[in-house]
């Protein structure tokens, strides 16, 4: 089973939404043949608990107009790590420091790695 084409849709939103407030290092992996509870990830590094954030208020407001609202959050108090469900992905905004230590990219290396269409001005 591969990602929905509506978890695709979303997975670019919200990428873009984190590149429009400058997050680093973006990447969507295809969790779908892994877990049940959701399709796809998107991981995002940040320069501080503010930018992370910024961030995280931006995908929101991006996935709202189309029709995706947070299942749960967590982490936002720390802004160290912030996990936002929408069900059909998850995205996770990192402080650049704690992207590195959990290394998700490594726990989650044999998922496929989906393309991401970013605009170029904004990342």
């Amino acid at each position: 089973m591969t990602a929905t084409d509506r978890s695709i849709e979303l997975t670019q939103a919200a990428a873009q939404a984190a590149a429009d407030k400058l997050a680093t290092s973006i990447v969507a992996l295809d969790v779908s043949d892994q877990l049940a509870i959701t399709d796809t990830f998107v991981i995002a590094s940040a320069e501080s608990e503010r930018q992370v954030n910024a961030i995280v208020d931006a995908v929101e407001e991006a996935l709202l107009p189309l029709g995706s609202k947070p299942v749960r959050r967590e982490g936002r108090a720390s802004g160290r790590w912030v996990l936002i469900d929408f069900g059909d992905i998850v995205l996770q905004a990192f402080h650049e420091e704690d992207r590195e230590f959990y290394d998700l990219e490594r726990l989650w290396q044999d998922c496929p790695i989906i393309e991401l269409d970013l605009d170029e001005a904004a990342s």
